[in-house]
């Protein structure tokens, strides 16, 4: 597989369900970049990203990852890819432990791998004086970090993740973003949205802002600050500014 292959090649998607949600996008995401997808909510983004995983089908258009037609063959394109919501999933009656060697096994990774992986990731994640405790007694934040353990099993080479730090206290929020940094100096893609905007600023290398179910700005933050004409502005200001003019060309047509 050619490195400069795009971890992600959207084109074409299109989503309507009571009204169009996601309009002929067009979206590319490099291979071991760190990629933050904004925008106000009901702007499309969780559509995207489900879409993207295989966990909606898209009206029209295609998504490839790493090189494999995702609509094709999306056991091969699950493969490579993990995906964690906002609203972690995790079996209450399993210690994360077991719920990791679970997982594994469903990704047919051999017992003693499987042990070996979730130990390494519950020590990542500050988990390990819980491993044996039962995830259903564990706060929000506790589960997101299971969740993300449980995501990271198969050694993905593209990580999704919708609002991962919602509900997180600053040092689980810590714990998270240096998880995923770290597997971005590995080579991995995380592709992410947050509304948390100091968080996009500081960890993405690239910005994409979506707005009724487009993209209408792409970018480094410099790229996007130019874009606007302000040099030092925050992103928050960059966004608040992309959104206004996006909603205002309608009726200045």
């Amino acid at each position: 597989m050619s490195s400069s292959t795009p971890a992600l090649a959207i084109t074409g998607l299109s989503k309507t369900f009571d009204r169009k949600v996601v309009n002929d996008l067009a979206l590319q995401v490099r291979a071991g970049e760190f990629y933050a997808l904004l925008g106000p909510n009901g702007a499309g983004k969780t559509t995207i990203l489900r879409m993207v995983a295989g966990l909606l089908q898209p009206d029209e258009g295609s998504i490839s990852i790493f090189g494999i037609d995702a609509r094709r063959d999306p056991l091969a394109a699950k493969r490579v890819t993990a995906w964690v919501s906002d609203e972690p999933m995790v079996y209450d009656r399993l210690t994360p432990l077991e719920y990791l060697e679970f997982v594994a096994g469903l990704w047919q990774i051999d017992a003693k791998t499987a042990q070996a992986k979730a130990h390494e990731l519950i020590g990542w994640l500050g988990l390990g004086p819980h491993a044996n405790e039962l995830c259903g007694s564990f706060s929000k934040g506790m589960l997101q970090k299971v969740a993300l353990a449980g995501a990271l099993v198969h050694d993905p080479k593209l990580i999704i993740l919708d609002e991962p730090l919602t509900g997180l206290d600053a040092g689980s929020a810590r714990q998270v973003k240096d998880v995923l940094l770290g597997k971005v100096r590995d080579g991995v893609t995380v592709i992410m949205t947050t509304h948390i905007l100091e968080v996009a600023e500081r960890m993405a290398e690239r910005i994409g802002v979506i707005t009724h179910g487009r993209l209408i700005a792409e970018g480094t933050l410099t790229e996007l600050r130019s874009r606007i004409g302000r040099g030092q502005t925050s992103l928050e200001e960059i966004f608040l500014d992309l959104v206004a003019q996006d909603d205002a060309e309608p009726a200045a047509a």
